[in-house]
């Protein structure tokens, strides 16, 4: 749960009309030009800072090290022109603002950008991180489009000129630093919950590969083709335990009054279907054939060749859904497998890059044909220790779900608040007598 002490809220009732539309009476209308300072200093102008980080910028993460994004290091050797950037100063990329690509750096105290930033420092009355949040809402992003200019969106720019007119909303200072409070208060508690569910993964990761591969207390062991299993269990081939391997049909237009079609998108890694992630299309003639039961799986024979062999199991979530012919359809048999199973040692596969090495690669895409997969090779225990290994990784699984709902329900109250607080809709009044940074 999360408080806020000495923080009261109320709906504003009196609003003024301005040419960015209503806005409290006691707010101000600022343009960037009247808050902002042009900042220029290069890495060749400060010798000792050569060794600052190469930061780039990102539309959802902000700034971030350049070797977290490419996971290289892309930047010529020579720097010299690179900008310095400092905490709380703002930056933005002039071609691409408008989806997102402008913030104030928070993380570190120093850093260097690409010399085709803009790089601002805040000379008003303006709490720098209230303005963080603010210049990343829709209204402002879509302002940032509007005044762009260029044939073709994504060669449009915003001029320096026409980005210092652009006037914003301006809150009392005490009610910025709230409003920032608040936001940051939600930001770090999703922060918090990311490392949550990155520190889930990890140990379900680590757990399918213990169980996958050693099952549950056996002391013998042998080699096999896919490599060392206990000596109790199998190796067979995937044909060997399914009814059916099905490929979906071709994805057709959308079609409101259609029947649910699941794409290549609808796959999580975490082998969920995303509930969210479909399209309505005109049924076939022969739509039984391609209709899914709970306990089908679902291979995604079709994608880049980091996300082929991605693979979901349908719980029944929709209660009619067909699939697309980018994913093939495993029916298991009930007598050979269990279906969860079959799942986390596709999943598995997918992990270390077994389908990214039988694929078949295309110009921009790489696919598994149908028969490829009925010969893939997998372990198989019995039943009832298959049940029991699923038994375990579902657990860890459930705890990843509750964490994931939980970090988006932040997200959605951190949007809806974004909504409220920086329009004016709703305000915030500081105890007077409580400090704050």
């Amino acid at each position: 749960m999360i408080e806020f002490a000495n923080l009261q809220f109320y709906k504003e009732k009196r609003f003024k009309e301005t040419p960015i539309g209503k806005i409290p009476e006691d707010w101000n209308l600022m343009s960037f030009g009247k808050i902002l300072r042009e900042v220029n200093l290069r890495v060749r102008d400060v010798k000792t800072l050569s060794k600052l980080p190469i930061l780039s910028l990102t539309k959802n993460f902000g700034l971030i090290p350049q070797s977290r994004r490419f996971h290289k290091k892309i930047a010529t050797s020579c720097v010299d022109k690179y900008k310095v950037i400092k905490k709380g100063w703002l930056v933005y990329n002039p071609y691409v603002i408008w989806e997102g690509a402008i913030c104030v750096l928070r993380n570190i105290e120093l850093g260097v950008v690409s010399p085709v930033y803009l790089v601002w420092k805040i000379t008003s009355n303006v709490d720098c991180w209230f303005l963080d949040y603010l210049v990343q809402t829709k209204v402002m992003l879509d302002i940032f489009l509007k005044f762009a200019t260029g044939s073709v969106q994504r060669r449009r720019s915003l001029k320096k000129r026409d980005f210092l007119k652009i006037q914003i909303p301006i809150p009392p200072l005490e009610e910025q630093k709230a409003v920032a409070h608040i936001l940051s208060t939600i930001d770090e508690a999703i922060q918090k919950t990311n490392e949550i569910i990155e520190k889930i993964k990890r140990l379900k990761k680590g757990l399918m590969q213990e169980l996958l591969t050693k099952g549950i207390g056996h002391k013998e062991f042998k080699d096999t083709e896919i490599g060392r299993i206990p000596k109790e269990w199998e190796v067979v081939r995937l044909k060997e335990v399914v009814l059916e391997v099905k490929p979906g049909f071709p994805c057709g237009k959308r079609d409101e009054s259609g029947v649910i079609q699941l794409r290549m998108d609808s796959i999580d890694i975490e082998g969920w279907i995303n509930p969210t992630a479909y399209v309505k299309v005109p049924p076939p003639k022969n739509v039984e054939e391609y209709l899914l039961r709970p306990g089908d799986i679902l291979f995604n024979n079709t994608n880049s060749i980091d996300l082929i062999g991605k693979t979901a199991i349908f719980r029944g979530e929709f209660s009619e859904c067909v699939y697309s012919n980018h994913l093939t359809r495993i029916r298991i048999n009930p007598n050979k497998v269990i279906p969860e199973w079959l799942l986390y040692v596709l999943i598995r596969k997918w992990q270390l890059g077994i389908f990214k090495a039988i694929c078949h690669p295309h110009v921009h895409q790489a696919g598994i044909n149908k028969g490829d997969l009925l010969n893939l090779k997998i372990p198989l225990p019995s039943l009832e220790e298959q049940d029991k290994i699923i038994r375990m990784i579902l657990t860890v699984d459930k705890k990843l779900k509750i964490e994931i709902k939980r970090k988006e329900k932040l997200k959605r109250i951190k949007k809806a608040l974004m909504d409220l607080l920086l329009t004016g809709k709703i305000r915030v009044k500081v105890d007077c007598n409580e400090q704050r940074n």
